[in-house]
C-alpha cells in the first residue's frame, strides 16, 4: 500500500516485531498482542493496513462489523461479543479487526443509561482480558471520528496505541494510481506527474479517478465502436474533474484539534494540517 510507510513502520515495531521475536520482548516484560486504533479520513486504507499485518505475522484474521455484534435483545450483544474475542482466543495468533468502533464504543457520556453503555463496558472488560487471555490476541480497530470514541478505550492495555492514517504522499498516490491501472488499457503514463495534481486525495478518490477515465473513454468506444487506451489527458480531465474527499474530514478535525487537543491526543493530525 503507497504512502503510509511512517504508520508502516509503527505498526512493525509494536505488532510484527513482537510475534517474530517473543523471546526478545519478553526478557523485558512484553507480550505479544494488545490493541491499536487507527484514524483518519475515511478511504485511506485502514482496513487494508488491518488485513496486510495479520498476513505478515501468519495469523488469523477476524472482522467484524456491526451486524456480528449488535442485537435488538438486551444482553445478546454482549454475548455475542464475548463470543468473537473467545473464538479469536481459540484462533491464536489472530488479528480481531473492529471496523467502524466508534459504533461500538461511543462515548458513555453521550448514550443514555442502557444498552448502549453495558456494550460499551462489556468491550472494555474483554479488552483488559477478564474473561480470558488475549496474549497473541492483536485487537485492531479503525474509526473516521476518534473524537466520538469513548475516552476509557485510550487508557494502558487497550487501545493504547493510536495511529493517524493520513490520505497517501505523492510517491504513494503515483504506486496507487499506477496499480489502479495495471488491469486497463493504457497509452504512456507518468503517474508521477499526475500525483503532484492530486494533494489531499485518498486512495479510495485515486480509484473513483481512474474509474472516471475509463467510464469516459468506455463512452466513446461505444459511439465510435472502437477501444482506445486511457491516456494521461483523459486520467489528468478526471482529476480535474474529482474533489478529494478528505478535506471535510480534515475541516471538522481541524477544530479538535485546535479546541479539544490538550492531552495530545490529535497531535499528529496537528502535525499534517502544519498546526504544530
Amino acid at each position: 500500500m503507497g504512502g503510509v510507510e511512517a504508520v508502516k513502520h509503527a505498526i512493525r515495531v509494536r505488532i510484527i516485531a513482537p510475534f517474530e521475536q517473543p523471546e526478545l520482548y519478553a526478557a523485558y516484560g512484553s507480550k505479544a498482542g494488545g490493541g491499536i486504533l487507527l484514524y483518519g479520513p475515511p478511504g485511506c486504507g485502514k482496513t487494508h493496513i488491518a488485513r496486510a499485518t495479520a498476513g505478515e505475522i501468519s495469523a488469523t484474521f477476524l472482522s467484524v462489523g456491526l451486524n456480528d455484534v449488535l442485537d435488538m435483545w438486551f444482553g445478546n450483544s454482549e454475548k455475542r461479543l464475548h463470543a468473537i474475542f473467545e473464538q479469536a482466543r481459540r484462533a491464536r495468533p489472530c488479528v480481531l479487526f473492529f471496523d467502524e468502533v466508534d459504533a461500538l464504543g461511543g462515548a458513555r457520556r453521550n448514550a443514555p443509561a442502557g444498552a448502549g453503555r453495558t456494550v460499551v463496558n462489556q468491550f472494555l472488560a474483554e479488552l483488559d482480558g477478564v474473561a480470558g487471555d488475549n496474549e497473541g490476541v492483536l485487537i485492531l480497530a479503525a474509526t473516521n471520528t476518534p473524537w466520538h470514541v469513548d475516552d476509557a478505550f485510550r487508557r494502558p492495555g487497550r487501545f493504547d496505541r493510536v495511529l493517524f492514517v493520513p490520505p497517501p504522499d505523492e510517491p504513494g498516490r503515483a504506486e496507487i494510481l499506477r496499480i489502479h491501472m495495471e488491469s486497463k488499457p493504457a497509452s504512456d503514463i507518468d503517474y508521477k506527474r499526475l500525483a503532484k495534481r492530486t494533494q489531499e486525495f485518498s486512495g479510495a478518490d485515486l480509484r473513483a479517478v481512474v474509474d472516471l477515465a475509463a467510464q469516459a473513454e468506455l463512452d466513446k468506444a461505444i459511439r465510435t465502436g472502437q477501444p482506445e487506451p486511457i491516456t494521461e489527458d483523459g486520467l489528468a480531465a478526471a482529476v480535474k474533474g474529482s474533489r478529494p474527499t478528505t478535506r471535510e474530514w480534515f475541516a471538522t478535525a481541524k477544530n479538535y484539534v485546535v479546541h479539544a487537543n490538550h492531552a495530545g491526543a490529535y497531535d499528529e493530525v496537528a502535525a499534517y494540517l502544519g498546526l504544530k
